[in-house]
């Protein structure tokens, strides 16, 4: 697997169909967490903490055909569009396939509520 050195690195080495889509959430992230963006584990991950894994917050990761947009404590956001989906311990993730399944305003909700239960 290839090692990326930055958050740019790793979405630009994307198929278009998933740089477009990651391209068009990142903008909501930094918002959220500006600066706090780095790639550990392989995709770029934004954390509270003084590095990487320190604190995480939320996370994108590529896969064949979506990008899953994650939160560690996503289990316990509220999620009246019940599309999020539970992983493993607190974790939970939403598939985007396209900017189009991008809501700002929803993802935002999100991304406000696990930066304060991250804190």
């Amino acid at each position: 697997m290839p090692k990326y050195a930055t958050v740019q690195d790793y979405v630009a080495s994307l198929p278009e169909s998933l740089r477009e889509t990651a391209e068009a959430v990142l903008p909501l992230i930094e918002n959220a967490l500006p600066g706090t963006g780095a790639v550990w584990h392989g995709h770029p991950v934004w954390s509270l903490g003084p590095a990487p894994g320190k604190s995480p917050v939320c996370f994108i990761k590529a896969y064949k055909t979506h990008i899953a947009f994650g939160f560690w404590k996503g289990q316990s956001l509220e999620d009246p569009s019940g599309r999020l989906t539970p992983g493993t311990r607190e974790m939970a993730t939403a598939k985007l396939r396209s900017p189009d399944d991008i809501d700002p305003d929803l993802f935002t909700t999100w991304l406000t509520q696990a930066r304060t239960l991250t804190s």
